[in-house]
């Protein structure tokens, strides 16, 4: 019975538009780094003279060890390094589900796993994030839908499109509840670091014992390009994930190895987190401040992390006409709650450069007015 996909529509809409629009406000992370602006002259000629040769295919020891500094209590065997945590969470759907499994899944969210979940042949249950409770979900809904069955509980702490974080009492329950079933909890830790406020989301790691962490640098730190993610859980999951690595990508590349245990060293970390920080707080300023000129057709509860902002727009129109109308029309792409599977939204990165959203967003209300007539 060969595993049959469903388009993953969020990843293909955007790799279909992004590139081919003027204004492309469809990124969930922040303005990417140049190699110039990360290192130092001495650091880009010891990246001249590095070979390009495997390296260790479940990640060096210095990249490991840079990042059990994240998970406290961690060694370098509860760590396996991917091509980023798009390979993470794939590893951990196809090591642990089995058809008929059952797995509770947080909505909105970045679907990867749902979608590997049906491929796989489990059942997924959604539970909701909801508006009316700042994208908190409810411990009702959860309990009600947690059976002996469920194999996975997956959440996106920070979220990703409503930039909410769960609260730590909420994190607790859904723990307990996780450990009367005896569910394995897999944590997308991605955006943790891009908090605005610059307060740390603390991980879920050494809160259960089956608790796995799918995260990486594409999001907080800005590094897409460098395809580096990781999966941190119990050391023999990991040694296991390690022999399905070898079955996908066998090891992440050499240079984003190099490149990603000298980002993770505290200081260097630091000074990245806070250049990103900066740009999502001066952006979602330009973005509050657009909106004000609507106060009737949108809202927002302001994320406190991540790059982007989910807007409710309060007019009737179909995410996805809305997306494709203002792409066809006017070349500024905004990503459809559709993709989320809640229409009446739109995601818009504000992780991007400053003078493009602008420009974006002129344009964006250029078009309302003329449209909406307001």
């Amino acid at each position: 019975n060969k595993m049959k996909i469903e388009i993953f529509s969020l990843e293909r809409t955007q790799s279909l538009w992004e590139n081919t629009v003027k204004y492309n406000l469809t990124d969930s992370g922040v303005h990417p780094f140049t190699l110039r602006e990360l290192l130092t002259e001495e650091e880009i000629e010891s990246l001249l003279s590095l070979r390009l040769g495997y390296g260790q295919t479940n990640g060096s020891i210095e990249l490991r060890e840079a990042i059990t500094q994240l998970y406290p209590g961690s060694n370098i065997d509860n760590i396996l390094v991917t091509n980023g945590t798009a390979e993470a969470n794939f590893v951990m759907s196809w090591l642990l589900l089995e058809p008929n499994d059952e797995v509770l899944y947080m909505q909105p969210n970045y679907n990867q796993i749902g979608g590997l979940a049906q491929c796989f042949g489990a059942k997924v249950k959604n539970f909701y994030l909801y508006e009316k409770l700042g994208w908190q979900p409810s411990l009702a809904e959860i309990e009600e839908k947690i059976s002996p069955r469920t194999k996975l509980i997956a959440l996106c702490n920070p979220n990703n499109p409503t930039g909410s974080i769960l609260n730590p009492s909420i994190a607790e329950n859904i723990i307990n509840l996780a450990s009367r079933v005896g569910a394995y909890l897999y944590v997308d830790e991605i955006y943790r670091g891009s908090e605005l406020e610059g307060r740390e989301t603390e991980t879920f790691w050494g809160k259960y014992d089956k608790v796995i962490i799918g995260a990486g640098l594409s999001k907080a730190y800005a590094l897409p390009g460098l395809r580096l993610g990781w999966l941190i859980g119990p050391s023999d999951f990991i040694s296991k994930a390690w022999a399905y690595h070898d079955y996908t990508s066998i090891t992440a590349g050499i240079i984003s190895h190099y490149l990603g245990a000298l980002v993770l060293q505290p200081n260097r970390r630091k000074t990245i987190l806070e250049r990103n920080r900066q740009i999502l707080k001066n952006n979602l300023e330009i973005l509050t401040s657009w909106m004000s000129n609507f106060s009737h057709l949108f809202s927002l509860v302001p994320p406190k992390a991540g790059g982007m902002a989910f807007l409710k727009y309060h007019f009737s129109m179909n995410s996805t006409k809305l997306s494709n109308r203002l792409r066809e029309e006017k070349s500024v792409f905004v990503v459809p709650g559709d993709c989320f599977g809640l229409d009446g939204y739109i995601r818009i990165g504000i992780g991007a450069n400053p003078l493009l959203l602008k420009e974006g967003l002129a344009i964006f209300k250029d078009w309302l007015q003329k449209n909406l007539n307001s």
